[in-house]
């Protein structure tokens, strides 16, 4: 199930947002009727999602300016910014669990009402799992690391609703009160994992790191396409930074084709790139046939040129 969405990612943060404070009304009702460390743990989390939307919202409002005389590549970087900060979060948060899951341990007492609890806490976890599965499609259709991010927290707190439901029922039937504390326990290792794995994925956003070997040749693919009556193109780099994806290449013509005729070609490459690729900033260094390379995408099939590398 897919949720009907807003057109900028802006308006996704705001809904998402105004589901978590949904979810964290719940959560807090589940925990204030059971007395749970694990409804508890839970409600803590769902805190951090509430300041993760906020974080979120204004990340995406500020990659949403137009690019400035201070920032002439744009603002999108502030999305990864967003991402970080929501995993230092997550992994602070899965230590305070964790303080409350020892806590519990030595002092365990049992829930008051747990099937109230446990229903409540059920309905927030169905509302998350709609949400979280449509945030984290709309994050990798639009390329957005802020909606991604916040997705895959949304979801984390899925599976963990899920085991609580479980946990929660098994505590009445089994009469051990300290599987509660347990509970909050993994609670606190599936945060942590969610923290890492988010924070990890930022952090290579804001190196720059290169794009997957599927999205290369995706590239690659389309110069080869659309070069024709070049001679090679080499010294391919890239890297996507939320929505936009930067590249530049050097372009090998033949020393006597006019000006005119390589910005053609070049702007025949260029509309391949953001046809396939969405937003793309292309530089394209254009030089003569003596300083070709031999190597990368080579158009031109000739004894003294190889093909490509």
């Amino acid at each position: 199930m897919r949720l009907p969405l807003p057109e900028s990612n802006k308006g996704i943060a705001a809904c998402s947002l105004v589901i978590s404070l949904v979810a964290l009304g719940l959560k807090y009702a589940a925990w204030a009727v059971t007395g749970s460390v694990a409804l508890y743990s839970d409600a803590v989390e769902t805190i951090i999602n509430v300041v993760a939307a906020l974080g979120g919202l204004w990340a995406l409002t500020i990659a949403e300016r137009p690019a400035d005389h201070n920032h002439t590549y744009g603002h999108y970087k502030a999305e990864y910014l967003s991402a970080v900060a929501e995993g230092t979060l997550v992994l602070v948060t899965a230590f305070v669990i964790g303080q409350e899951a020892v806590e519990g341990w030595l002092h365990p007492h049992p829930s008051l009402a747990p099937y109230p609890g446990i229903a409540l806490n059920g309905v927030a976890t169905l509302i998350n799992l709609v949400w979280g599965l449509t945030m984290l499609q709309a994050g990798r259709a639009r390329r957005s690391p802020a909606l991604v991010a916040g997705g895959q927290h949304v979801l984390s707190d899925v599976w963990t609703g899920v085991g609580l439901v479980i946990g929660m029922l098994l505590i009445p039937l089994t009469g051990w009160v300290r599987l509660d504390s347990v509970l909050a326990g993994l609670i606190a290792l599936n945060v942590l994992r969610v923290g890492w794995g988010v924070m990890k994925d930022s952090i290579a956003g804001l190196m720059d790191q290169a794009p997957s070997p599927e999205t290369l040749d995706q590239i690659r693919d389309v110069i080869a396409d659309n070069g024709r009556g070049a001679i090679e193109a080499h010294d391919i780099r890239t890297r996507i930074v939320g929505a936009m994806t930067f590249l530049d290449f050097h372009l090998v013509v033949p020393g006597s084709m006019s000006v005119h005729d390589a910005h053609e070609i070049c702007d025949r490459i260029e509309a391949g790139l953001r046809a396939q690729m969405g937003n793309t900033l292309v530089h394209i260094h254009v030089e003569p046939d003596d300083k070709a390379k031999h190597e990368g995408i080579v158009f031109w099939p000739r004894p003294d040129m190889p093909t490509a590398s």
